[in-house]
This record gives structure tokens, C-alpha cells and sequence, in this order.
């Protein structure tokens, strides 16, 4: 097997960040166009099929945070061997996570199937929404070992440094599933309409398409998969050290979600206009992350090998040339967001109401978002060095020792411009501490005191 030598632990620093980011920018506005391409088609079907989706993306975007996490478990100590330039150990680590990826969908997939029904009445799903929505969910069950396998090949090839192949197919899903959204929705030669269940079986066969790809990828390229797996005593051990990883890293992902649920029900007590407006400004703020999103999707392999290759010089480097790059571009987007924010927001409503709290929001919340950038990269540096429960703690002290309480204040002096106030607080805060933190460590790495 040959060994792999990449810019991770070879290359010039600030070189290799930029450059990986550049490549890894189209997969981040891939990921986001599934769901955009999704919605748009089925929109043209009528406001009930729309209805419906919108029933189906919690739950979807739940599953997709579990497998998100048990991907992150089997990347990071995947780094770690190929930082140690062990690549019999990482094809072990990465067959047993493919192994553990599809036998938690096949898990999920059955349960999912015998339980749609009843979850889906418990969200308020009832009359003509409800057979819509079995028809989707019931089609992406099946499938959904597709987007499990689609998803953790594509960190283990940018564990590899292979940013530009994982982007490259990432794409090319997305663009694919553009292709068959229509021909399955509507019908096409002879292929009868499906409505909504045609979108998700058009995601579950461009994702088949893309999983095959990347997994022949990494064997081909890589020699990633192997039947050794096979011993139950090495799956075992393997399957450990994965699952050590997997679950604060699956409770750190769900804090998003879960915080954004908590702070919209917070936010609809100041009325549906401001959910409404937050939600609109919600979307424009996602734009300002694409660049530091690409940045640090390889930034937790970059650290993983360094960590495995003993690179402690390159981490702290890491850790810096990060920081600073997400200070410096997130305060120039601070600046554009606040003189264009009147304009911006008239993009979406032209209720006065609306573009009132729409502009206020921002130009408040984004002189954060620097420092929220900080902190997610903080929790990526201490699970690439493998620390995970430390970056899910992080997550949880942003959410409930700040954001919440902070927020749950500004409801109590009925302050709206108080809960944007308590965003930026709380963002700015738990970036301080995780910089804090993570300086600390690093640095006891360098003076090998760990």
C-alpha cells in the first residue's frame, strides 16, 4: 500500500488553507443546492407538496447531523494513522466506519419506516400533507444508506487531502440530482410524474451514483477498503475508537439546530413579523460563511494528521493563520452587511415592519461572526487533536451558558434590538473562551506537557 504524502503535513500553511478552501468553495454551495434544487420543483407543484417538504427537513437534517457526527468519528482518527503514515491502520479505520455507516442506516431506514406516520402526525402533519410526506420519507428510508456512504466518503477523501476530488463529486451529485429532479417530479419519456416522491428518489439515485464513485475512488486512489475488517476483534476495537469520536461530535452538531429552535421560540414572542424577518436575515447571513465554512472543512483533517505526524509547530500555525483569517474576512463582511443592509433586506419583503428588523439584525448580529467562526474552528482543533468532548462542550457553554440565557433576558426587558445584542454577545464570548482554551493547549503541545 502506498503511502500519501500531502500538503497537510508538508505544505506551506497559510498556501494550503487558501488553497484547499478555494477548492472545497463549490462543495459548500453544493450541499445547500440539493435542497434548493428540491424545493424549486416541487414548489411548482402547488403549496401542499412545498407543505410537505417542509415537514420532511427536520427530520431529514436530525438523520443527516447523526451521520454528519459518525463521519467526523472515523475522519479524525483516519488523519491521525495517515499522519502517522500507518495507511494499513487507516484503511482499517475507514472500512469499519463505512461498515458502521451502513449498518446505522439499515437501523435507521427500518425504524424510520415503521415510525413515519406517527412522527410525522406528532409534528402536526394530518389530511392531504400526510400521504405526501409518507411518499417522500418513504423512498429516502430506503435509500438513505445512499447519503450516509455519499457523506462519509467524502470526508474520508478530504481526511486524504483530496479536497478537490470530494468537491469535484460533490458537485457533481448536486448537479446530477438537478438533472433528475424534473424527470421523476413531472415525468419524462415514458418515466411516469412521481410528484414529491420523484424528488427523493432523483436524491437517493444521484447520491447511489456519487457513493459508488467515491468509494471505487478511494480504493483505487487510496487503497482505503479492505476485507480485514472481517476479524470481529479488530472491528470491535475499530468500531471503539470511531464511536469515541462520533458521540460528542453528534451532540456538538446538534446544538445548531437545537439552539435555532430555541432562540425562533424566543423570537415569537416579539411577534411572527420578527420570526419571519430573522429567518429571511438567517438566510442572508449564511452568504457571509461560504469562504470560512470551505476553510474549515479541512481544517480538522489538516490538524488530524499533523497531530498523528507529532506536527505540534504545525498545529499552533494552524490555529493562528485560521483565527486571524476569520477575524479579518468576517469584520469585512460585518462592514458590507451593515451599509448594505437596508438594501439587502428589501431583496425579500417590502413590509416596512420587516425590513426594519431585518436591517437592524444586520447590522448587529455579523460583528460576531468572526468570533463565532473562532469558536467552531476551536471545536475543530481539538477534535483533530483528538479531544472531541472538549468541542462539544464548547458548543453546549455557547448554547446554554450564553446564548439562551442572554436571549431569555432581552425577552424579559422586551428588547428586540437586546436579542440581536445577545447573539453578538454570546458569539464574541464563546469565541474568546474557546480561543482561550485552545491557545492553551497548543501551546502545552508545543512544551509537550500533553
Amino acid at each position: 500500500m502506498k503511502n500519501v504524502k500531502t500538503g497537510y503535513v508538508h505544505g506551506t500553511i497559510g498556501t494550503t488553507m487558501l488553497k484547499t478552501a478555494a477548492s472545497m468553495i463549490p462543495a459548500t454551495l453544493a450541499i445547500s443546492g440539493y435542497h434548493v434544487a428540491d424545493t424549486y420543483f416541487v414548489a411548482k407543484l402547488g403549496t401542499l407538496p412545498l407543505a410537505a417538504m417542509g415537514f420532511t427537513f427536520p427530520m431529514i437534517m436530525l438523520i443527516s447531523c447523526v451521520y454528519r457526527g459518525i463521519a467526523v468519528g472515523g475522519m479524525t482518527p483516519l488523519a491521525h494513522a495517515v499522519g502517522k503514515r500507518k495507511m494499513g491502520t487507516a484503511a482499517k479505520i475507514a472500512s469499519s466506519a463505512l461498515l458502521l455507516i451502513m449498518v446505522c442506516s439499515v437501523f435507521v431506514g427500518i425504524s424510520g419506516l415503521l415510525s413515519m406516520k406517527w412522527v410525522f402526525s406528532c409534528f402536526g402533519a394530518g389530511g392531504e400533507v400526510m400521504p405526501m410526506i409518507l411518499s417522500y420519507m418513504s423512498i429516502w428510508y430506503l435509500g438513505n444508506v445512499s447519503v450516509a456512504l455519499a457523506m462519509t466518503c467524502n470526508n474520508f477523501l478530504i481526511a486524504m487531502g483530496a479536497t478537490k476530488s470530494a468537491s469535484g463529486l460533490m458537485v457533481g451529485g448536486m448537479l446530477l440530482n438537478v438533472v433528475l429532479d424534473p424527470i421523476f417530479i413531472f415525468g419524462f419519456g415514458g418515466i411516469p410524474a412521481m410528484g414529491i416522491g420523484g424528488a427523493a428518489l432523483a436524491t437517493v439515485l444521484a447520491q447511489i451514483i456519487s457513493g459508488v464513485v467515491l468509494l471505487l475512488t478511494l480504493h483505487l486512489k487510496f487503497r482505503l477498503l479492505t476485507l480485514r475488517i472481517l476479524n470481529l476483534r479488530l472491528l470491535k476495537v475499530a468500531w471503539l475508537i470511531i464511536i469515541r469520536v462520533s458521540i460528542p461530535s453528534i451532540i456538538g452538531i446538534l446544538m445548531l439546530p437545537i439552539g435555532n429552535g430555541i432562540i425562533t421560540r424566543i423570537g415569537a414572542e416579539f411577534g411572527d413579523d420578527v420570526v419571519a424577518a430573522c429567518a429571511a436575515a438567517g438566510r442572508l447571513e449564511m452568504v457571509a460563511f461560504i469562504v470560512p465554512m470551505s476553510l474549515g472543512m479541512a481544517l480538522m483533517p489538516m490538524i488530524g494528521q499533523n497531530f498523528g505526524a507529532k506536527h505540534y509547530d504545525r498545529i499552533n500555525q494552524c490555529r493562528v493563520f485560521a483565527v486571524r483569517f476569520a477575524i479579518i474576512f468576517e469584520l469585512f463582511m460585518a462592514v458590507v452587511y451593515f451599509f448594505l443592509a437596508p438594501y439587502l433586506s428589501a431583496l425579500f419583503s417590502e413590509d416596512p415592519k420587516l425590513l426594519k428588523v431585518m436591517t437592524v439584525y444586520l447590522r448587529i448580529i455579523p460583528f460576531g461572526f468572526g468570533m463565532m467562526e473562532v469558536h467552531r474552528y476551536c471545536g475543530f482543533i481539538y477534535t483533530g487533536c483528538n479531544k472531541p468532548a472538549v468541542a462539544a462542550w464548547l458548543n453546549v457553554l455557547r448554547l446554554f451558558a450564553l446564548l439562551v440565557p442572554l436571549s431569555l433576558l432581552a425577552l424579559y426587558f422586551k428588547s428586540l434590538n437586546g436579542l440581536f445584542t445577545a447573539r453578538l454577545a454570546a458569539d464574541i464570548l464563546s469565541g474568546l473562551a474557546g480561543l482561550w482554551l485552545v491557545r492553551r493547549m497548543t501551546l502545552k503541545l508545543l512544551s509537550g506537557k500533553i
